[in-house]
C-alpha cells in the first residue's frame, strides 16, 4: 500500500507540474495563443477509454464485526469509459462509466466478491484549453451500485446495501497526438461505502473509498 501511495503521489506531482508549465505566463500570453486546429473549445465532446487501477483505501465502522475481522477490499484493474461535454472553452462536465468485481478479505479468510458500478459525474476546469498539453481538475458526485453479491461468512450469505452516494475529486492531463486524438492520465478519489449484515444482524459498514489511477486514449468530436 505504501508503494501504491508513493506512485499516486508521484503521478500527482507530474500532473501539477504540467499544469504549472502549461499555464500562460500572463494575460498577454493567453490572448496571443494560437487556437487554430489545437486544443478544446466550447461545444466539443471528448471521449476517453482508460485502463484503471482501483486501489481501495478500506476502513470499517469502529466497534463493528467487520472491524474486528479486519475486512478489506482488494485492488482491481478494469477498463473505464468517459464522456466530457465542454460548456465553455475551459469548463466541462464528465460522466464516468466503469464497473469492477472486488474481492473482500479478512482475518478469517476470503469473504468472496461483489460487483461495484459507480457512475460518477464531475464538473471540470481545463487549463490551457487551446494548447496541446491540457491539465484539468474536477469535483463531483458518484452513485455506487453494488450487485451480483457473492459475499459469505461462516457458511452463510452476507447481505449488503445496494447503493451509496459520495463525493469524487479528480485531476488529470490530456496531451494531443493529432488534432482530434490525445493520450490521457488521470487520478480520482471516490468515496463509497456499503453496510453488511449476516442473518439479519448488522456487521457494520465497509468504507471502500478507492484511489483510481488511469491511463488511456481519447478523441475529440
Amino acid at each position: 500500500m505504501k508503494q501504491q501511495l508513493k506512485s499516486v503521489a508521484a503521478a500527482a506531482a507530474i500532473v501539477l507540474g504540467a499544469a504549472f508549465a502549461a499555464a500562460p505566463a500572463s494575460a498577454a500570453d493567453a490572448s496571443t495563443t494560437d487556437t487554430s486546429g489545437t486544443g478544446i473549445h466550447a461545444g466539443d465532446i471528448l471521449v476517453r477509454l482508460r485502463a484503471i487501477a482501483i486501489m481501495p483505501q478500506s476502513s470499517t465502522s469502529s466497534g463493528s464485526t467487520l472491524n474486528a475481522i479486519n475486512a478489506q477490499a482488494n485492488n482491481a484493474i478494469v477498463p473505464e469509459l468517459d464522456f466530457t461535454y465542454m460548456f465553455t472553452n475551459s469548463i466541462g462536465a464528465e460522466l464516468i462509466l466503469g464497473t469492477s468485481r472486488n474481492q473482500v478479505t479478512s482475518n478469517i479468510g476470503p469473504l468472496g466478491g461483489v460487483g461495484v458500478l459507480p457512475p460518477t459525474l464531475l464538473l471540470q476546469y481545463h487549463f490551457n484549453h487551446a494548447g496541446k498539453v491540457r491539465p484539468y481538475v474536477g469535483a463531483g458526485i458518484n452513485y455506487t451500485i453494488f450487485y451480483n453479491n457473492g459475499l459469505h461468512a461462516l457458511g452463510q450469505p452476507v447481505s449488503i446495501d445496494n447503493h451509496s452516494f459520495g463525493p469524487a475529486l479528480q485531476m488529470g492531463i490530456d496531451v494531443d497526438v493529432t488534432k482530434n486524438v490525445f493520450i490521457n492520465a488521470d487520478i480520482k478519489k471516490i468515496w463509497m461505502r456499503t453496510g453488511a449484515s449476516l442473518g439479519g444482524t448488522s456487521l457494520g459498514t465497509l468504507y471502500i473509498d478507492p484511489l483510481v489511477v488511469g491511463v488511456g486514449v481519447g478523441m475529440r468530436f
